[in-house]
């Protein structure tokens, strides 16, 4: 029988094969060839699309980047822009999925209504955003000053560092329903009777959400900020929308870097050095979240 099944298996490999092919074929064309291209072009000297032929320079493109304080300036406004959003995104998903875990009445209009954020295209939440932030007609400073909150209207990406946070947190509230999402599934696992069991021993609400919830959801939590951290070093359009990388530069993360320098500087080679270093951050990053997953998950078995 043994025999019989491997040989089966063997006889449908070309159809498998054959079957995969065109995907790998989009994979290989879109993913693959671009990624190559870019690795190969980070060690030549490519500084204009008119050249003809390239140098090879060695690492140079590497060092001149990990030399240069403007690349680092770079790397810690990324730092500080990936952990704020990613904390705000956390903090506020936890919040929101504790509250939809809850047995009310209209919980699937509350629901819908969380995820409509994260459903809408961001192109369009960032331009939408590019308006209400505006600081002569914008509709926050309209608000505020209706509110009797603001005697005049306020510039709320003005200043390098204030536009970093303002562009981190519309980064947040466009992510913060799928962190929610995924942190409500986890809580649906969690059954009622250890909640039961920790209500009987005195523990009122607050006590069994750090003592049983959380717990609980460290796996998932991990696994949240794996792909935030990823995706917030990947955030490209929400800055371009918004800010187009300043003032002053103060909202240029790694992601934008790597577009000035390869598109608008036509410093191919820099800009391909720049976007592996990127890649090379979000790997090393990502296995200590990864690290930090397997620890969790081991503790809970």
């Amino acid at each position: 029988m043994t025999v019989t099944a491997q040989g089966r298996n063997e006889r449908q490999w070309p159809l498998a094969l054959a079957l995969l092919a065109p995907s790998l074929i989009v994979v290989l064309g879109v993913v693959l060839y671009p990624m190559g291209r870019t690795l190969v072009l980070s060690f030549l000297d490519a500084t204009s699309a008119l050249q003809d032929a390239f140098d090879f320079v060695g690492l140079d493109n590497y060092t001149e980047l990990l030399s240069d304080s403007g690349f680092w300036a770079t790397v810690r406004r990324t730092a500080v822009f990936t952990v704020f959003s990613t904390v705000v995104e956390l903090g506020v998903g936890m919040l929101l999925a504790q509250f939809l875990n809850q047995r009310i009445r209209g919980q699937w209009f509350f629901r819908s209504l969380v995820v409509l954020a994260w459903a809408l295209p961001t192109i369009v939440g960032a331009n939408m955003w590019r308006w209400i932030l505006h600081p002569e007609y914008g509709a926050l400073n309209g608000l505020l000053t209706q509110a009797g909150l603001l005697d005049t209207y306020q510039d709320w990406i003005g200043g390098p560092q204030q536009a970093l946070f303002v562009v981190a947190l519309v980064d947040a509230w466009k992510t913060t329903p799928l962190v929610a999402i995924l942190l409500l599934a986890s809580m649906q696992t969690i059954g009622d009777d250890v909640y039961e069991a920790a209500a009987m021993d005195g523990a009122g609400p607050v006590r069994r959400f750090l003592s049983i919830t959380v717990p609980m959801l460290k796996p998932a939590i991990a696994i949240v900020l794996v792909l935030r951290t990823i995706e917030a070093f990947k955030v490209f359009d929400i800055i371009y929308i918004i800010t187009r990388g300043g003032p002053d530069s103060g909202t240029t993360t790694m992601a934008f870097y790597t577009y000035l320098q390869a598109f608008s500087n036509q410093q191919f080679s820099i800009g391909s050095a720049a976007a592996y270093l990127t890649v090379l951050f979000i790997f090393v990053l990502s296995l200590v979240y990864l690290r930090m997953l397997r620890t969790e998950t081991k503790g809970l078995v």
